[in-house]
């Protein structure tokens, strides 16, 4: 298995938020069916104000750019998109094509050996 971490920001309007859970509490079947297809074995998304943050366990022949190709290219995970688009904000200093940027692994318990 791979983990990834992942961060957007969703735009600073408490209404646009909320409507963006509400999508996210009943997400459309065939948009789950995809990112299970991709690899996706476990995805979790938590919000701090406008923040968010991604966790994802994926197979270990998991390939973002992989993954990425195959749901820009199926049709209801590409409406999904720009239908999310909507809520959500680029991070400072990213490329506006850019949404989820993968974070950083600075610790790791498991590699603690204590």
């Amino acid at each position: 298995m791979q983990h990834f971490a992942l961060a957007l920001d969703l735009k600073n309007d408490p209404a646009l938020i909320e409507e963006y859970e509400a999508y996210h509490r009943e997400v459309w079947p065939e948009v789950i069916a995809a990112i299970r297809h991709v690899g996706i074995l476990e995805m979790k998304i938590f919000r701090l104000n406008q923040r968010m943050f991604m966790q994802m366990t994926t197979t270990d022949d998991y390939d973002p750019v992989v993954a990425q190709k195959y749901l820009s290219n199926d049709a209801k995970s590409k409406e999904w998109e720009q239908l999310m688009d909507r809520f959500q904000q680029r991070l400072p200093g990213y490329p506006l094509d850019q949404k989820w940027i993968e974070m950083d692994c600075c610790f790791d318990l498991s590699e603690q050996g204590v």
